[in-house]
This record gives structure tokens, sequence and C-alpha cells, in this order.
């Protein structure tokens, strides 16, 4: 009712819009006087909690890239040191229209192909190798960033266990999911990239469609 008096009192005296909310029954009973005692009233020991612990809710909110939902905001507080429940958490975010992010569905990684992977397995499942760029692996994943999950694309070398390329993007499109190799300076497509390696080697793709699309 507070609220409502303090939106209406630069059109309507404070003495008419007590009279007519009592009046009408609407908001309970509240006297002009009564409503110049709330206004000078200091806060209560509640009210200024809750500022201070809202204050707090919005800094740790900003801190875990804004995804924290009621859960994870109330047992972050709990980790900080606070003496807090869980509805009030609720509450306050609520009051502070503050609002994670809802889990979806998870990102999918790997789709099986329409036909079987008829390919020969040139390395007959032993993923060991005795020198550099004698065997390459790739696979697909997905990581989550600030903005969401990205997919990203990865050639391996066996021997040194380093990546010798890779590429990350919104979509797991082959198409839309080059590999960059780090010496070079262009977006190149995973099928030039193994055109690359000395011809002695071999690269081994993970059984996902996405590589057998190319």
């Amino acid at each position: 009712m507070i609220a409502f008096i303090d939106a209406y009192r630069d059109r309507f005296s404070v003495e008419f819009i007590c009279q007519t909310l009592n009046r009408e029954r609407a908001g309970g009973f509240l006297s002009s006087r009564g409503y110049r005692a709330a206004n000078t009233r200091a806060p209560s020991a509640r009210s200024f909690n809750d500022a201070v612990l809202t204050g707090e809710i919005a800094a740790i909110f900003e801190a875990n890239y804004r995804v924290y939902g009621v859960r994870k905001m109330w047992h972050a507080l709990k980790r900080a040191g606070w003496t807090v429940g869980r509805e009030q958490v609720a509450r306050l975010m609520r009051t502070a229209r503050i609002r994670g992010v809802r889990r979806g569905r998870a990102p999918i990684t790997t789709r099986k192909g329409r036909q079987a992977d008829t390919r020969a397995d040139l390395v007959n499942r032993q993923f060991t190798a005795d020198r550099p760029n004698r065997l390459w692996v790739a696979d697909m994943t997905y990581v989550r960033t600030k903005v969401g999950f990205v997919y990203t694309a990865f050639v391996t070398d066996v021997f040194s266990r380093k990546i010798v390329g890779w590429s990350t993007r919104s979509s797991m499109k082959t198409e839309a999911l080059p590999l960059e190799a780090p010496e070079s300076t262009h977006s190149i497509e995973f099928v030039q990239l193994t055109q690359r390696k000395p011809s002695n080697s071999h690269n081994h793709l993970h059984c996902s469609s996405r590589f057998r699309e190319r």
C-alpha cells in the first residue's frame, strides 16, 4: 500500500488516497498519519538484512556467469558463511528478478550414420606410434562456455599426444566445422589437413557419422 500511495501522491493528496482505499476496503486500512510514520521509520532489521543479502546474491550471480538458480545460489551463500534458508533465497531472487539458466537437453555429440562404416581399420585398433606424424586420431566433443555449449573437433598425434589441428563452432555440421592447423593462417577442411601428413602415416577417425560425412 505504501508503494501505491507513493506512485499516486503527485496526482492526489495522501488523505484522499487513504480515505478511498479504506472506504473500498482495498489494501487494508492506513491513515495519512500512518503513511507518513511509515515513510520516516528506520528500516527494520529484516529489511536491512534482505538488502545486504540481495547485494551478495547479485554479486555471486554475476561472478558465476549469470547461470545460478535457487539451489546453487543457496549452497554458494552457505559456503560464503551466510545463515540463510532456501525459501528466503528464492524470495530475494524473485524480488530482484534474478533467474538462473534452466538446464536444457544435453548437447548431441554423436549421431549414428544411416549406413554402417565399411572402411578398413588401418591400425587394427592399435593406437600406438613409434614417432611423430605416424598416426593421427580425430574426435569431436563439446565444451561449456559463457555463451553456452560449443562443439570442438580436433586431431591428435598419437606419439606426442599433441593436438595438431582443432576448431570450435556452435554447430557440429561437418561443413561448418573446419579444422585449423597450428602452422596455418587460414581454416582448412579436415580432409585437406589429413593430406598434409606424411604419406606413410595413418589417420583414425572416431566412429561418429559427422566425420564419415566427409
